[in-house]
């Protein structure tokens, strides 16, 4: 696992800071009264204590057990680590229930056992089992691996599975499937060369032979050369494929092999072996964090080659999280009783045939592609896809039911899929949304305050993720000092001042005046202004020599929007500029402007700042469904504040009748749709709560989104600039570094938007 000293400090100091670790237990339930507290313990919590001892299996009505699985290991085979002991290995397990939460609400509890002893791994599991839903068995070592997970499939009555060995199995097996079906190669034919003889390449092994690849065709490469049946010493999964085929090496092996699979070490094929393979080859160089052979090496070694890694950086990422977080999810809602061959299969199919459809716009969005559709570059779904619980999930679950593994089989399929879609919180995927796709067109960012810790903490972070080309203002001494203070890796990034950029300075002065010259500047004066950083940023946006400016940490919001009104401007048909910001809440992203520039907008303006937000939320693939904000409902109360909004909606529903906007209306109704439709369903919104809210004015926006954010109901993203020409994003005073990460990853998305 190679990462930079930087890294490793940034890693330490987040798993350390603020409550040590990554997971924590809250209430699921009301606990504020002591009525609730009577109710959630004593003497309330008697009442489901005695039904569950009259009926055990009420424990799934009345406690969290259906929706709880343990992630256990012992350490002794921790991702690229080795055998670090039970203690080092819990970060990963508090790592993989937040992968379980975040992609499939699933709660999990960590356990790490202190054992290496197969019968006493399998003793501690087995006195769990009246606590969890299902068992997720992670980081265990081969060959104890396989013991344990055969054992205790056989003395437990609830789901589970070694990820380590099911995981890539059933994601590869997919890639598998659609490679072949690309390459025109049947997979009875298939010649198979598979390097790696752990727990997760045995497990890939055999699912390829489930899906219908001859074990005779199978050829196994372990550190000691091919697995062969002459070999001495071969346990019994290792012995399974052995061949009788005179083959000694991996070279020898891959000669007119139509499949490559890496289940290994980084960079041991080379160019010569995949030109000996058969036409159309399947590579699968699965290998973390370098894989068997790199992507660019294989694409230019062959043009006919289909090729799959575990990275997220290039095509066809065979990654885990396509599946273990929906086959426990369809396993716990049909109560099943184990995760069988039937249910691993079904999950293989589904996750095959989810890539032959058509790909969702916001992954298309994501990916910065057009038209994402089934090939050599797309064999599998990308992790991001949100149709992956409705589609693996119901699989899974239909397969326990059909093999007769299921204890609460499911009747209503479509209030099933809707009940799926309603769990998932919405914030870490319009998160991981806008990151991938501004990693798709990173754009140059001008940082203003770059003698700044946080700024150049964020740089570095931006640069790293491959999502921002940072631009550094300011004195050099003084950023160099920083930089080298602090460790950071910022080597190469460019450092402007513009004190000393003379050539600059005289072509930005001349070009400011030009603009300014009428409205009172000298140039003298332009000349002054250009020394200062939120002058110097502009020019560079508007010489073409950036594409964004980020400024605000230090400095007044009006110190920077004048600057950039005055050099850049308003975008053409735009009477006034505004503020939005992003609250990102559990139920997915709510936009909230005006929050920072207009104090007082008329109905005129109204209409602008509207106009402005419903684009720039058109832009994340978001539909806006927009509430103008008031203290009425539709005329119910009068004043001069709900008229103004009343003749705003007047002018947006004749101009723009395909907007989803309405108003004048009150937060509560706007929110919730129940409410709404009870009571005006004529209103444009009905059917789904409104996403974007537009205040009557700056008081009552800033304090909505500011008192959101600190009672941490949401984390808020912005301000985002709108209605200028260029991108320019001011930074709330004192942001956090993920605040400034977070802010200029949306910046790069409007940068993009704007060409």
């Amino acid at each position: 696992m190679d990462m930079s000293k930087n890294i490793k400090e940034e890693a330490l100091a987040y798993h350390e800071n603020g409550r040590p670790g990554k997971i924590e237990v809250i209430s699921s339930k009301p606990t504020q009264t002591q009525r609730d507290l009577t109710l959630a313990y004593s003497p309330g919590v008697a009442e489901p204590c005695l039904r569950i001892a009259e009926n055990v299996e009420d424990v799934y009505r009345y406690t969290s057990k259906g929706n709880l699985v343990a992630v256990i290991s012992n350490g002794t085979a921790v991702l690229g680590l080795g055998n670090i002991g039970p203690e080092a290995s819990k970060p990963v397990m508090e790592g993989k229930g937040i992968l379980f939460k975040i992609f499939a609400d699933i709660d999990v509890f960590d356990l790490e056992l202190n054992t290496e002893n197969v019968d006493e791994f399998v003793r501690t599991v087995k006195l769990l089992e009246p606590t969890f839903g299902g068992i997720n068995l992670e980081d265990i070592k081969a060959p104890e691996c396989f013991e344990i997970e055969e054992r205790l499939k056989k003395e437990l009555n609830i789901p589970i599975m070694h990820d380590d060995q099911h995981g890539t199995a059933i994601i590869s097996g997919a890639a598998l499937l659609n490679a072949a079906e690309i390459a025109g190669k049947k997979l009875n034919k298939l010649l198979l060369v598979v390097n790696g003889a752990g727990a997760s390449a045995i497990s890939c092994t055999k699912i390829f032979m489930a899906l219908g690849v001859k074990k005779e065709n199978i050829v196994m490469v372990d550190s000691s050369g091919v697995i062969r049946a002459d070999r001495d010493n071969l346990d019994r999964h290792k012995s399974l494929f052995a061949t009788t085929r005179k083959l000694h090496t991996l070279e020898e092996a891959m000669k007119g092999a139509d499949v490559f699979v890496g289940l290994s070490k980084g960079n041991i094929l080379d160019p010569k072996m995949l030109q000996t393979m058969a036409k159309n080859p399947i590579v699968f160089a699965m290998a973390n964090p370098d894989p068997e052979v790199s992507y660019e090496l294989a694409m230019a070694s062959r043009k006919d080659i289909i090729f799959a890694t575990g990275r997220s950086d290039h095509p066809n990422q065979v990654n885990n999280v396509l599946g273990f977080p929906y086959i426990f999810r369809g396993a716990l809602d049909v109560r099943a009783t184990e995760i069988n061959e039937a249910m691993k299969l079904a999950a293989v199919k589904a996750i095959a045939a989810l890539a032959k459809e058509p790909v969702p716009e916001i992954v298309n969005a994501a990916y910065n592609e057009k038209n994402t559709t089934f090939g050599r570059f797309y064999i599998i779904p990308k992790p991001i896809d949100p149709r992956l619980i409705t589609t693996v999930a119901p699989a899974v679950a239909r397969a326990a039911m059909d093999s007769g593994v299921a204890k609460a089989p499911i009747k209503d399929w479509q209030a099933y899929e809707v009940q799926l879609r309603n769990r998932l919180g919405l914030e870490n995927k319009f998160i991981s949304y806008i990151t991938v796709k501004a990693k798709q067109q990173p754009k140059r960012v001008v940082f203003a305050e770059a003698d700044n810790y946080k700024i150049l903490k964020a740089a570095q972070i931006l640069r790293d993720e491959g999502i921002a080309i940072p631009i550094l203002l300011g004195n050099k001494e003084k950023i160099n000092a920083l930089i080298e203070e602090n460790s950071l890796e910022l080597e190469g990034v460019p450092i402007y001042d513009p004190h000393n950029e003379e050539l600059r300075k005289e072509e930005f002065a001349q070009a400011l005046f030009q603009k300014r010259q009428r409205k009172g500047l000298t140039l003298h004066q332009a000349k002054k202004l250009v020394r200062e950083r939120n002058y110097y940023g502009p020019m560079m946006l508007e010489f073409g020599e950036a594409d964004v400016l980020i400024s605000g940490l230090t400095v007044n919001y009006t110190n920077i929007i004048r600057p950039a009104l005055q050099i850049i401007g308003k975008q053409a048909g735009i009477s006034r500029v505004a503020g939005m910001y992003i609250m990102n809440t559990k139920k997915g992203p709510l936009f909230f402007a005006d929050t920072t520039v207009n104090p007082d907008p008329s109905s005129d303006d109204l209409v602008d700042i509207t106009r402005l937000v419903a684009k720039e939320v058109k832009a994340f693939n978001i539909v806006p469904r927009i509430a103008m904000l008031s203290y009425s409902n539709f005329g119910s109360s009068e004043g001069s504040l709900p008229e103004g909004i009343q003749r705003a909606i007047k002018r947006l529903h004749a101009e723009n009748p395909e907007m989803i906007v309405d108003g004048d209306i009150q937060a509560n109704f706007a929110l919730n749709a129940t409410l709404l439709n009870e009571n005006f369903p004529f209103s444009k919104l009905q059917g789904a709560p409104a996403n974007t809210f537009i205040f009557p004015n700056l008081a009552a926006g800033n304090i909505a989104y500011k008192m959101l954010q600190e009672l941490n109901v949401a984390e808020a993203i912005g301000p985002v600039l709108l209605g200028l020409n260029k991108s320019v994003h001011i930074l709330q005073l004192g942001s956090s570094v993920r605040e400034i990460v977070n802010m200029v990853t949306i910046a790069v998305l409007d940068a993009q938007s704007k060409g």
